[in-house]
């Protein structure tokens, strides 16, 4: 996305939903990110959670990792923003594979 060009919510939630998908999946190919876009959120703001093997980073009864939408828009275009964002989603998914059940 070009910086100078606005992005509306829907646009901004996909590089959203994009930029935390390729972050997390640095930690494992198996790690799905999903996007809450819903209710009370619309238009506004954005609730990210990670999934792997049906249990998910933050845990169910735990706020997901929210996000303002104006501060999506703008922070996509910094580099400092982004990186401090991708290494806290790649924590979250270090934190959720640390908790998977050993294969065996």
């Amino acid at each position: 996305m070009n910086p100078s060009i606005p992005a509306d919510y829907r646009e901004t939630g996909a590089w959203l939903a994009g930029f935390v998908r390729s972050h997390a999946k640095r930690e494992s190919p198996r790690i799905e990110a999903l996007l809450d876009t819903g209710g009370a959120r619309e238009g506004r703001s954005y609730g990210v959670r990670l999934t792997l093997d049906g249990r998910a980073a933050p845990p169910p009864g735990s706020p997901p990792i929210e996000l303002d939408f104006r501060e999506v828009a703008d922070g996509r275009t910094r580099f400092a923003w982004c990186a401090a964002l991708g290494e806290r989603v790649r924590a979250s998914a270090r934190e959720l594979l640390a908790a998977a059940p050993a294969a065996g």
